[in-house]
């Protein structure tokens, strides 16, 4: 009896084993397979390894192996958004430069204190790399991913203190929350480096760093080269950012110590989720994410990607003008294709033949000798060698160069020679409007060229004589390509030069009269395909020349969904037409201000929806194309509504190209009053804000369907709706009264509203930009209450004028609210 009762001891305490195992082999695969499992920590008794994760409590952040590429054995321990499903953002990586090649054997694990990842062979080759004198091995007991996306290590779950944390080792990303400082007792940096590519998170050639000395941050290439900086911190804002005076986006901070300097943001609004990181391509750039759209760009710096020194390598040339920014010359080939194809430009561009560098007086025949090809509006490489002699004629000049076996180009302008030698390094071709490129001669093997000529200058006019055969040939082509088009239809992306008769055809001799303004006439017309079209034909010589070719250039290089779409063009001689996308609704200003029965009242959610897909279009045109595009007129009459009343930004024929290398640019004023901006009035050099502050005041004529301005009034409709919205009072006095007050979200106006004040703040800095704009109307953003505009403000007499305005606004609206009550009734029996 006892041996049985022994046995039966023995069972029990082999069972109470086997399901103590049991449980920590279940806990384990809980971590492994992540199904269900919302972990966020990594205790001391376990590992990360294959296809675990932990996710943070919320849900927000996962950390586990990930690889880039689907052909990629490359795999790295890291962090990304959890919360994004189908679009995995790496906001971190551990083993940026040394990937391991099977997750599957590898492990994230503690040792020593320590959270290690060791590869397939067992190696470490990451750690957090704790000194034994800050912390005792055996007090370290778990690691906790935050739904800031702070990876930190602690001493237990409990326990407030910081061992180590992710936050103060950013790779590319900058979370809100995290520090880019500058160390002033070890003299380091903590800065952020751009992956070498889309596919290799290793470090690359960009980095956003702190300078310590002129409390501002820079951009650098290979760590030396500075290609951006964000100006000085003047005790609010970095000098050269103004966009960070919008104060309801983010919450920002600069701190500088005796032993440390640092910058960091916070989100006003902890729901809202932004990063900002360095590319690839080495812009810096601030984005935030939209349901069901993606992440949105808010902000970027440089603006113009060939701002960055060197983005395209060595022989490669910048183009803001194509859909690849880097290009490689005529006479050259990219490096590592592969590497272009991920947005890695590093490698540059090489020669396709080697060149012969043989001595231009040589007269061996037998022997072909290089040549010099012509690049015409290009941006000169840096730091040229100029020759001594300041009256060098060209035959010197170009001799000079093809006798140096290292010289590769020459440029030759006001008889004086400048020369380069090596590779040629932060080349542009610039866009053919802005006029202030030069011309440089670059070297090419004696293959590129057609016969083997013996010297130089019989090269350079082959060269330019089968240029201008070329162009001649390429008319011809053109003349009859667009004439058969023509012929038959439009071609999807591309602009049709039309005859003059075929649009009298069109518009049944222009019949048929749409609308017209300063530079002529709008006429409906009809393709021999059915489309409809208007076509706007200009009647003013001199103006209309210039607004035809502005126009042209403008809105016939981009397409959005918010911009008219411009088909086609006729220029024979004085005759000057523009083709357009027909838009069965008309103008925004005559439906907001020309009808009034009740059919044709634009509902709020319309009005709503118009107000965000101009933003969308502005945005476009000031941050998306290739050159920013100042609309420089921006009215309800310059805003087309198609069937569905999908906005359309028209009218381009005031616009303003600023190439990206400009913040600014000096022009003649241009635009509406009632509309312009006081930098307009004042005279000084106008931002894309000036479109903002036209647009701020567009929008208060959407939210009340009257003008601001005109027959005398004075503009005291933004003013009351600016004190209203400081005040806090009853918004829903602003709006339309032919609106049905029932389908209207006052959060919605009431946003509105505080938008379009903003917008027509007095200085430009304190205004949003159109990408913040759209970010506030979709609710990505908050928008807090802003100031009244002084400008505006001084043009109300005293506050009794003010307050009649207001009684008269009511009481009209009032009368039309009844009107449209009794219009409503009668519609019941017809």
């Amino acid at each position: 009896m006892g041996m049985i009762r022994k046995n039966h001891m023995n069972f029990s305490d082999l069972f109470i084993v086997f399901l103590i195992l049991f449980l920590s082999l279940s806990h384990q695969y809980d971590l492994s397979h992540g199904a269900g499992w919302r972990s966020n920590t990594i205790s001391a008794n376990q590992t990360l390894s294959g296809d675990q994760t932990i996710v943070s409590s919320r849900g927000v952040f996962a950390l586990g192996f990930f690889k880039l590429g689907k052909d990629s054995n490359k795999n790295y321990i890291g962090i990304w958004y959890n919360s994004h499903p189908g679009n995995q953002t790496v906001v971190w990586v551990a083993n940026r430069d040394k990937p391991i090649s099977d997750r599957y054997s590898s492990q994230l694990i503690f040792l020593n204190g320590n959270l290690v990842l060791l590869n397939e062979s067992r190696k470490p080759i990451w750690s957090t790399n704790i000194s034994s004198s800050s912390l005792s091995s055996s007090q370290v007991r778990v690691v906790i991913l935050g739904d800031d996306g702070n990876l930190v290590l602690r001493v237990d779950d409990v326990s407030k203190s910081i061992v180590w944390q992710s936050f103060d080792y950013p790779v590319h990303v900058c979370l809100p929350g995290v520090k880019l400082s500058y160390n002033k007792r070890t003299k380091t940096h903590r800065s952020l480096t751009s992956w070498k590519n889309s596919e290799d998170p290793s470090v690359g050639l960009f980095s956003f760093e702190l300078d310590e000395y002129n409390n501002q941050y820079i951009m650098r290439r290979n760590g030396s080269e500075q290609y951006w900086t964000s100006g000085p911190w003047d005790g609010k804002i970095f000098s050269l950012v103004p966009e960070m005076r919008i104060g309801f986006l983010y919450n920002f901070s600069y701190v500088n110590k005796e032993n440390e300097s640092y910058f960091m943001f916070k989100m006003n609004n902890p729901n809202n989720i932004s990063l900002a990181f360095i590319d690839v391509t080495g812009q810096f750039r601030v984005v935030s994410w939209v349901d069901g759209a993606g992440w949105n760009l808010f902000w970027n710096q440089p603006r113009s990607q060939c701002d960055i020194y060197a983005l395209c390598g060595g022989n490669g040339a910048c183009n803001q003008i194509t859909q690849q920014f880097c290009n490689c010359l005529e006479g050259f080939h990219p490096m590592s294709q592969d590497g272009w194809n991920l947005n890695d430009f590093s490698g540059g561009c090489v020669r396709n033949f080697d060149l012969q560098c043989g001595n231009i007086n040589n007269n061996n025949n037998n022997k072909r000798r290089d040549g010099f090809k012509l690049f015409t509006n290009m941006r000169l490489p840096r730091n040229p060698k100029s020759l001594p002699d300041d009256q060098m004629d060209i035959k010197t000049c170009v001799s000079s160069c093809l006798n140096d076996c290292s010289c590769s180009a020459y440029a030759y302008d006001n008889k004086v020679c400048s020369v380069w030698n090596g590779e040629l390094w932060n080349l542009q071709t610039l866009a053919e409007n802005e006029g202030n490129g030069s011309n440089i001669y670059i070297r090419l093997a004696a293959e590129e060229f057609a016969s083997g000529d013996r010297s130089a200058e019989k090269t350079i006019g082959v060269v330019i004589m089968g240029s201008v055969a070329a162009i001649v040939v390429l008319g011809i082509v053109i003349f009859f390509v667009t004439r058969r088009r023509k012929m038959s239809k439009n071609v999807e992306g591309y602009l049709v030069a039309f005859m003059y008769r075929d649009l009298q055809q069109a518009t049944k001799n222009f019949s048929e009269k749409l609308g017209g303004g300063g530079f002529g006439s709008v006429y409906k017309g009809r393709l021999p395909d059915s489309t409809l079209v208007a076509v706007k034909k200009l009647d003013s010589i001199s103006q209309g020349e210039k607004q035809f070719r502005m126009e042209v250039s403008t809105i016939g290089n981009v397409q959005h969904v918010n911009l008219v779409r411009l088909r086609g063009f006729c220029s024979q001689g004085n005759k000057k037409l523009l083709v357009y996308d027909y838009m069965q609704n008309g103008s925004l200003d005559s439906i907001l201000f020309h009808h009034n029965d009740s059919k044709s009242v634009l509902d709020w959610k319309t009005r709503y929806q118009i107000a965000i897909g101009i933003a969308r279009g502005l945005a476009y045109l000031h941050d998306m194309c290739r050159d920013c595009i100042v609309h420089c007129d921006i009215k309800p009459e310059n805003i087309l509504l198609d069937s569905g009343f999908c906005p359309k930004v028209a009218d381009f024929g005031l616009a303003k190209l600023m190439g990206r290398d400009f913040s600014r640019v000096l022009t003649t004023i241009r635009g509406t009053i009632g509309y312009l901006a006081p930098e307009w009035i004042s005279g000084v050099a106008i931002t894309p804000k000036a479109d903002v502050y036209s647009y701020g005041m567009m929008l208060f004529e959407l939210i009340s369907g009257r003008r601001n301005s005109g027959d005398g009034r004075i503009m005291y409709f933004p003013i009351w709706a600016a004190n209203l919205a400081v005040e806090g009072g009853d918004i829903m006095r602003l709006l339309d009264a032919r609106v049905d007050r029932e389908s209207v979200e006052p959060e919605e106006v009431m946003r509105t509203c505080r938008v379009a004040c903003w917008c027509i703040q007095d200085w430009e800095g304190h205004r949003s930009t159109m990408g913040q704009v759209v970010q506030v109307l979709e609710g990505v953003i908050n928008v807090e209450q802003s100031p009244v505009p002084r400008v505006l403000q001084g043009m109300v007499e005293d506050d009794e004028s003010l307050y009649l305005f207001e009684e008269s606004y009511s009481s009209n609206s009032n009368k039309t609210s009844q009107a449209k009550d009794t219009s409503s009734s009668g519609h019941s029996h017809p």
